[in-house]
Parts: structure tokens; C-alpha cells; sequence
């Protein structure tokens, strides 16, 4: 009864999706799908599975553990710390100009089928951060909550130094991570597997449980969190056929994250 009510919600989301044209097949598209997520995030599911393993066998309660985001590279040295931190966010940016050439070449333009053109400025930013607000608190409770129980690691979303250039880079790897992640696991791999045939429901369950597995390095509550924002934020692409607002909700909430602990986590000690 349940999975029937799920896909009647869906069918009301569902509307004509563009076939891809010239030599774009059924099994070629399977293969183009596990070649970008095996160069991207796919990749970064299957490591974060081998880590909660490796974190859950230390003998070593998880909370009792330490994640750290936006690790320095070369501490001792900030301007060539600097140079790294800004070719890892060049280089993580190569899946999403990937991920809109291989639309292209099979429905052109890719950038009008994912919902980042024609620019709508004013919609996307309150669509963003009204998503924003809706996820931030929640998510943040329930990061509190798994730490109390044990089920996730403390994450230190800043293991930069306090350099001049901190800050910005937070900010720009902050928008980094929410290209990558909404244009390549919603715009992308929901065109995609919609043109493969799969239904609604198991589109919005492999693109959300792949989001929250790549989380599983942070713990279980990451792989929740993360799982309950997958589906969220495709069912709103569903909705409005645009990956910009998610993109906007997903940079504002990883500069929350990111400046925010580097600003506050010096003066407390529940983070």
C-alpha cells in the first residue's frame, strides 16, 4: 500500500523526458552512467563503505572519532597549501563539465535539459534557500542526535589554518561540492536513467542512497542525513526541472557548515 501510494505521489511528478538522439542506446547509456559516477561520486560510495568498515572494526567508538573536511595539505607552508586546495576544486569541477558534454552530445542543450539555463536569478535564489532553511536545521539535529548515540564520527568541517585565503576557499570549495554533487547525481543521473527506462521510484532511491553512501565516512548519521536530503532535493528537480536552486541550497549550506565551524568551533565544544 505503501509503495503504491510512493509512485501515485510520483506520477504526478512525472512529464515527458527528451530521448537521446544519434548513437545513444540503452546499454551505451548504462556504461556512460558507470563511467562518470566511477570517475566522480560512485568512486567516493564505494571508498566511504571501505572507511565506516574500517572505522566500525577499530574498537573505537565512532563518536570518539574524528572527519575532516577541507583538510590541509601543507600546513607548515600556506601558499603552497593555497595552490592545492585550488587545483583539488579545478579538478572535482571535471566530472560536472563531463557529466553536461556527454548530455550534450545526445540532447543539446544540456544546460536547458538539467535546469541551469536560461538563468532565473531571483527564483532560484529563494527556491535555494528556502530548500536551505528547510534541511539546515534538521540536519543539524540529527548530526547532534547520532553523535549522542554513537552513530557518527565529530566532524571538523575545516582542517584548514587561519590564512587569508581560508575563508574564500571554503566558499569556493563549498560551491564546488554542490556542482558536482546536483548537477552529476540529480540533473544528470536522473535524465539519464529516466531515458534508461527506470521508474520514478528507483530513480529517487539509487541517486539518494549513492549520495548517502559517499557520506558513510562521516558515520551513520551522515549516510541518513544525506539519504533523506537525496530524496528531497530530487523530488523538487522533479517538481521545477531545475538543478540551480539545489545547487544554491546545497553552496549555502556547505559555507554554513564550513565558515561556520572555522569561525566558531575555536569558542565550543559541541560541534
Amino acid at each position: 500500500m505503501i509503495v503504491g501510494r510512493v509512485r501515485a505521489g510520483l506520477a504526478g511528478l512525472d512529464g515527458p523526458w527528451p530521448q537521446p538522439h544519434g548513437r545513444a542506446a540503452g546499454g551505451w547509456i548504462g556504461l556512460e552512467i558507470f563511467l562518470v559516477l566511477g570517475l566522480s561520486l560512485g568512486r567516493s560510495a564505494i571508498y566511504s563503505i571501505l572507511s565506516i568498515i574500517e572505522r566500525s572494526t577499530r574498537g573505537t567508538p565512532l563518536s570518539s572519532q574524528t572527519s575532516t573536511l577541507n583538510a590541509s595539505a601543507t600546513p607548515d607552508r600556506p601558499w603552497l597549501d593555497l595552490g592545492y586546495q585550488l587545483v583539488a576544486i579545478g579538478f572535482a569541477m571535471v566530472p560536472v563539465l563531463l557529466a553536461l558534454y556527454l548530455l550534450n552530445q545526445t540532447n543539446a542543450p544540456a544546460g536547458r535539459l538539467v535546469g541551469l539555463v536560461p538563468p532565473r536569478p531571483r527564483t532560484d535564489l529563494l527556491g535555494g534557500l528556502a530548500i536551505a532553511a528547510a534541511i539546515g536545521i534538521p540536519g543539524l539535529g540529527l548530526y547532534l542526535g547520532a553523535r549522542a548515540l554513537g552513530l557518527n564520527t565529530q566532524v571538523q568541517a575545516s582542517g584548514l589554518g587561519d590564512s587569508w585565503w581560508t575563508i574564500p576557499v571554503l566558499v569556493l570549495s563549498a560551491a564546488q561540492n554542490a556542482a558536482l554533487e546536483e548537477v552529476v547525481m540529480v540533473g544528470y543521473l536522473v535524465v539519464r536513467l529516466r531515458q534508461l527506462g527506470w521508474g520514478l521510484p528507483a530513480v529517487v532511491a539509487f541517486s539518494a542512497v549513492v549520495r548517502g553512501s559517499y557520506h558513510l565516512y562521516q558515520g551513520y548519521g551522515g549516510f541518513v542525513g544525506n539519504l533523506i536530503m537525496g530524496v528531497i532535493f530530487v523530488l523538487v528537480f522533479l517538481r521545477w526541472r531545475r538543478v540551480t536552486p539545489l545547487v544554491v541550497a546545497h553552496t549555502l549550506l556547505d559555507v554554513a557548515a564550513f565558515v561556520g565551524y572555522a569561525l566558531v568551533a575555536p569558542y565550543v565544544t559541541w560541534l
